[in-house]
């Protein structure tokens, strides 16, 4: 079994004026990928100058989150959208990180959706296809759930794909991401056996036991949420992690 590389990300940057969501300077310190909030689920202009200005403080590489149009469900509630329609709502989206990162001399990492349409994409192939679209326009790869229509469809379209895993979520007994609008408190011990299960064993830990990662699976972004309570405990424990099982597989 071939040694998995991994990197940590966080979704960043989910405040909206004075309100304030994560510790966003604290998990800057100890991740490689942050994914920006575009301002449909959160964010807004100066929070999004600001994420990025952090970002590049903390040489963290910075992707667009784009959302469902929903603040007031925060992006967790699904929305019945035509897959142009889709498109076109990330387009506007990654577009308005674009500019705050041409501001800062940063370029555009990645693409993830965020919460609701995270999940739609990953099983309907014509939203996924919208979506993974968007990021062949912009040249970047896709970061989704591996084995589902977010890596068929970057594979159809050309597009890399990074495979991402929650350390903060769970799976159910099928292997599917449990998407809840308000996450609940995870102990940290907890998400360190998930890591080491996923690291050294290739396995998902599901609500039932654990099924093996799909296969072609060689590089993973451990996932942390900036909204889940303790997260820069979290990510930190992921973190360090991730740091040691990249310096075996570096051996």
């Amino acid at each position: 079994m071939a040694q998995l590389r991994a990197t940590v990300n966080c979704d960043m940057g989910e405040g909206f004026a004075l309100y304030k969501i994560g510790d966003d300077e604290g998990l800057m310190k100890t991740i490689h990928l942050a994914n920006v909030a575009c301002g449909f689920h959160a964010s807004d202009f100066s929070i999004m100058n600001e994420t990025v200005r952090l970002a590049k403080v903390n040489d963290v590489l910075v992707g667009a989150h784009p959302s469902l149009p929903d603040r007031q469900g925060w992006g967790r509630r699904e929305m019945a959208m035509e897959p142009d329609e889709l498109a076109s709502c990330f387009i506007y989206q990654v577009g308005s990180l674009m500019g705050f990162l041409k501001l800062h001399g940063l370029p555009l990492n990645h693409i993830k959706p965020h919460g609701a349409v995270y999940g739609m994409t990953a099983r309907d192939m014509a939203l996924a296809r919208a979506v993974v679209g968007v990021a062949k326009l912009f040249d970047v790869p896709f970061m989704g759930l591996a084995g589902t229509c977010h890596q068929a469809a970057a594979q159809e379209l050309g597009v890399s794909f990074i495979a991402e895993w929650f350390a903060d979520l769970d799976y159910s007994a099928e292997g599917k991401l449990i998407i809840t609008k308000k996450h609940d408190p995870v102990p940290v011990d907890a998400v360190r056996d998930r890591v080491n299960r996923l690291l050294q064993e290739q396995k998902i830990t599901t609500v039932s036991g654990a099924l093996p990662l799909p296969d072609g699976v060689v590089e993973v972004s451990i996932c942390c949420h900036s909204d889940t309570p303790g997260a820069v405990e979290i990510a930190q424990a992921v973190k360090a992690l991730v740091d040691e099982n990249n310096s075996k597989s570096a051996q």
